[in-house]
């Protein structure tokens, strides 16, 4: 294994093992602890290459190299919680040598890709390459709870208007859906006195309980393979998954409103879905996912995520909503993104893909959100492939070392033929 890839293989443990999941404000540190040592961490690992880098109080940072045009790669440095179902330690960072993993959360998604991408740069420039256009490796600390990182990064300097961003599929994304989080009010009546399921509105919730009295809801439970009773809760357990992809994951809240009777609610959000899952287009279908619940007896929170084509108005989704009768808030909202699938961007992207791995593949829609979407001609382009087991955002996340060694070439090769 050539030295570079051991020390990336280093890099990305150690910066594994940093809680960077959103956390309470601290002075510098406006997502938390973690997410600050995380950014610590990486720029003065870029410094120690010997790059010039920018600290945007804690929100961002960057690594510059070149002169010239601005070409942009956009990583992220915080993560989801780590949920539960896991069997390694999620901020272990454990490197597994009989197996050639890593694991924890953040290893595919933004970690691992961002340290990869800077360890590109730092073989090119001991190469002597010497890019046409001034590379920007932009890191931030807020993408999957916000974009707060962007917003104050594109407040304190340029965002260059082309790029990508290595947090998301291979070959290459020409198109992203629309992202709604809604959070929708339901009135409840029914015999428990709270409820409870979900961490982010972005993950498909894997714990949902709900209190109820002792009896008789102890003695009438339904056989249920997700439920179980427990000092006088209703617990139902699930499988998380990307609200992108819900259909990867087992939501915990349907058998909850099963048995508190809510199966109006549970119809709605799980089965009709104010027929919004039947729109679809060259992007894809719609798809909606309840993943965050909270309330009490008389009323009921549920946030929402999602994900509708490129090519369908947000204000028809809304109106679907409405004509139902339900109450609701639009929490975060992300445009779509659609590029010319023969623009200069994609099809170098999309090129040098194919001729590193030998494949003859083409570029491909997501319903993902990526920074790429911060740029005015930006893509999304790895670090998943089809066919490979999917752990982002689930438990046990890893990223192998073969994985590594097979991004390193394909970002080195793209951002070399995209700035020289």
């Amino acid at each position: 294994m050539d030295n570079i890839i051991k020390s990336a293989i280093k890099d990305i443990s150690e910066i594994i093992k940093f809680d960077s999941s959103q956390q309470p404000a601290q002075k510098n540190a406006p997502f938390g602890l973690g997410a600050r040592q995380s950014l610590d961490y990486f720029l003065n690992l870029a410094k120690s290459f010997g790059f010039e880098t920018r600290d945007y109080d804690g929100y961002a940072g960057e690594v510059i190299f070149g002169e010239g045009e601005e070409f942009a790669i956009l990583a992220h440095l915080d993560v989801v919680p780590a949920g539960n179902g896991w069997t390694h330690a999620p901020f272990g960072g454990e490197i597994d040598e009989a197996n050639r993993k890593i694991w924890g959360r953040g290893a595919m998604d933004d970690k691992g890709p961002a340290i990869i991408t800077l360890y590109c740069l730092k073989a090119l420039k001991d190469e002597g390459f010497k890019p046409a256009r001034k590379i920007k490796l932009i890191v931030g600390c807020n993408e999957e709870s916000g974009w707060a990182c962007i917003d104050y990064y594109k407040a304190h300097a340029h965002m260059p208007d082309e790029g990508f961003s290595p947090d998301a599929e291979f070959p290459v994304i020409y198109a992203e859906k629309g992202i709604l989080q809604l959070k929708l009010t339901f009135k409840a009546d029914g015999d428990f006195s709270s409820l409870r399921g979900g961490e982010r509105a972005n993950m498909v919730c894997d714990y949902c309980e709900a209190e109820v009295p002792a009896t008789p809801v102890a003695a009438t439970l339904p056989v249920h393979p997700q439920l179980c009773f427990d000092n006088g809760k209703i617990i139902s357990r699930g499988k998380s998954a990307h609200g992108s992809t819900p259909e990867k994951g087992i939501n915990a809240i349907p058998p909850v409103l099963d048995r508190l009777g809510l199966q109006q609610i549970r119809k709605q959000l799980f089965t009709t879905q104010f027929g919004l899952t039947k729109l679809k287009d060259e992007t894809g279908v719609l798809t909606f996912s309840p993943n965050v619940i909270q309330g009490g007896k008389n009323q009921i929170s549920v946030i929402c995520d999602v994900r509708y084509p490129a090519t369908i108005s947000r204000l028809s989704i809304l109106q679907a909503i409405e004509s139902e009768g339900v109450a609701y808030e639009v929490q975060h909202e992300q445009a779509t993104l659609y590029n010319d699938k023969n623009c200069f961007l994609i099809d170098t992207l999309s090129k040098v893909y194919n001729e590193v791995t030998g494949k003859t593949t083409k570029p491909i829609a997501i319903g993902g959100g990526t920074y790429a979407r911060a740029l005015k001609c930006g893509a999304g382009f790895g670090p998943e492939e089809d066919g490979e087991e999917q752990t982002i955002h689930q438990a046990n996340e890893y990223i192998t070392f073969d994985k590594i060694e097979r991004c390193y070439k394909i970002y080195k090769l793209a951002i070399e033929r995209l700035t020289k």
